[in-house]
């Protein structure tokens, strides 16, 4: 058996803390305190075992990762390391000196988030005033010509309809890539999935839309666009397969394979306070759970499709099918599909309450 790859990249949640309330939040509902979050210490070793292991890229996460005191910190330790630093970011509470400083210990990459084009109704979705100091933000970035600046802007069903303004704004704003990621239905969003759920129109339109300004804009704004998994005839490689190119550590180090993996039942995911992070990329039983093919139930183990999307995603087939084990139900070929079918037509969304991060 051929030596296993590192891992491409290792997600590192520093925190749950977060100034925002986004309804679409990633974050899992029972979320983790102060308290409970790793010291310095042991990140900046976490980090030098991530150079040691062959990972590539460091992406500082959270909640919102500025609420942190050693940023700047962990920044220094990951260019030591030789990591490609990416900092995912709601850009509230980065300040010019802050962001100098961040850039001066070797930040390669910022992505900063924004919930709309429109000021209300970007802070609606938020949860909080946000949207004017997002674009002061990005306006200051702007002057370190050597980072790397992404926009990532979530769409859905309220705010599909205003995609070609949101296009103008990252243009304007003259960032380098231009993430638009329909929402996933994971934990917050989940919550909220009957007004975040966008109409099969709305979403065929956003496809075209995104592929004339691709075209229009090539050479000057890269974008790429993330599909909402409901409307899609096979799924995708959630997160290039399980325990294949990505680590996720969460807030007090549990290692996961993905943001949601800590719904599934069942699964022992091992803390870098206790083993190594060669170990549990290597060793684990919860990377191994689903690692490979071998694992895989029919139609998944004789579909030609099995090493390209390795069955979909295992969080997806346990929220809607309540096995993380059966090919993801938003498959064409899966047993499972009629579930994905029977919630794409969702009722009228406007009198219905937003549930907000909390």
């Amino acid at each position: 058996m051929p030596p296993l790859p590192p891992p491409l990249a290792l997600i590192a949640e520093l925190t749950h803390r977060c100034p925002l309330h986004c309804v679409y939040c990633s974050n899992p509902l029972e979320m983790q305190s102060r308290a409970e979050e790793l010291e310095t210490a042991a990140w900046l070793r976490v980090i030098q075992e991530a150079g040691a292991l062959g990972v590539v890229q460091l992406h500082l996460t959270g909640g919102e990762p500025l609420v942190r005191a050693d940023l700047v910190e962990l920044v220094t330790a990951a260019r030591i390391a030789g990591l490609y630093t990416n900092l995912i970011t709601s850009g509230l509470g980065l300040e010019a000196k802050r962001l100098a400083a961040l850039v001066a210990a070797g930040l390669d990459h910022l992505q900063l988030s924004f919930q709309d084009a429109d000021a209300d109704a970007a802070d609606l979705i938020a949860g909080t005033v946000a949207h004017q100091r997002k674009l002061a933000l990005a306006r200051r970035v702007r002057e370190h010509a050597r980072l790397a600046f992404t926009a990532n802007v979530v769409v859905h069903r309220q705010n599909l309809d205003r995609l070609p303004a949101i296009i103008a704004m990252a243009e304007e704003l003259g960032v380098d890539r231009l993430e638009i990621a329909h929402v996933q239905y994971y934990a917050w969003a989940l919550e909220n999935r009957a007004r975040l759920l966008p109409t099969r129109d709305q979403v065929e339109r956003s496809v075209a839309l995104v592929a004339a300004a691709q075209q229009r804009l090539a050479g000057r704004l890269r974008i790429e666009m993330v599909v909402p998994d409901y409307y899609a005839r096979f799924p995708k490689p959630c997160m290039g397969g399980w325990g294949r190119q990505a680590m996720l550590l969460d807030p007090r180090g549990r290692a996961l394979p993905c943001h949601a993996a800590a719904v599934l039942p069942g699964l022992h995911f091992d803390n870098v306070q206790d083993k190594t992070l060669r170990w549990i990329w290597e060793e684990s039983s919860a990377f191994q759970a689903f690692r490979g093919t071998a694992w895989m139930q029919e139609p998944c183990q004789s579909c030609d499709r099995r090493e390209q999307d390795f069955g979909g995603c295992r969080c997806q087939a346990f929220l809607l099918a309540g096995n993380a084990a059966v090919t993801d139900p938003v498959c064409s070929l899966s047993p499972d599909r009629p579930r994905v079918d029977a919630v794409l037509e969702p009722p009228p969304a406007a009198d219905l309450p937003w549930v907000y991060r909390s």
